[in-house]
């Protein structure tokens, strides 16, 4: 249905951590006079202010352009803590945002069945936000599908987030929480902004 509105968008959205510690698998060819390259994990020094990892909402948008080819990108919101309802909210408000900024009229959402995406709040979110856009007139309305359970491979930002791990993997030292962010979004091509996070006051 997507693939026939030039004004729809699908988009697979998911989240992830970014370790600052651990190493992703990397399968490499190497001289066999100098043996196989060996990763370790990295270790934090004392006192080191940055998280181990960094939490990672992205979403896989696929839209058809107008040269009638599926167009794909992918963006991504970091998170200062974990993925809650409330962060949830915040990230599909700013893709909603994004989105509208780019005339997409419907955003297609598959996601799977974390809490954080089947809670009450954000399906009450979701339908107040869909009410709001239908009596405006303008925004996106968001059609929320769920994956089966259990079943992470079905969803196709997956792969994105394995060649990612590896894309901006840093053997010899260990990268700055900051480091981490900035590469991942030069890797995938999209702005850093600010870190999504709930306010010290409703926290």
């Amino acid at each position: 249905m997507a693939g026939q509105h030039a004004d729809w968008a699908l988009g697979f959205a998911d989240e992830t951590w970014w370790s600052r510690l651990a190493q992703p698998q990397v399968p490499t060819w190497a001289e066999a006079t100098a043996g196989p390259l060996r990763l370790v994990e990295q270790e934090a020094p004392k006192g080191d202010p940055d998280p181990k990892a960094l939490a990672g909402y992205g979403v896989l948008l696929r839209q058809m352009g107008q040269d009638g080819r599926m167009d794909e990108r992918v963006w991504v919101r970091f998170v200062d803590g974990r993925p809650v309802s409330a962060i949830t909210e915040q990230f599909l408000a700013w893709c909603a945002l994004q989105l509208q900024a780019v005339g997409v009229r419907v955003w297609v959402l598959i996601w799977d069945n974390a809490s954080w995406h089947v809670s009450k709040r954000v399906r009450a979110y979701i339908r107040a936000h869909n009410r709001q856009v239908k009596q405006r007139g303008q925004g996106v309305h968001i059609l929320s599908c769920y994956l089966p359970v259990k079943s992470p491979w079905l969803n196709p930002i997956e792969p994105h987030w394995v060649h990612g791990k590896r894309a901006i993997l840093e053997p010899a030292r260990l990268l700055s929480a900051q480091e981490i962010a900035d590469r991942v979004c030069a890797h995938f091509g999209c702005s850093h902004d600010d870190h999504l996070s709930i306010p010290d006051k409703v926290a």
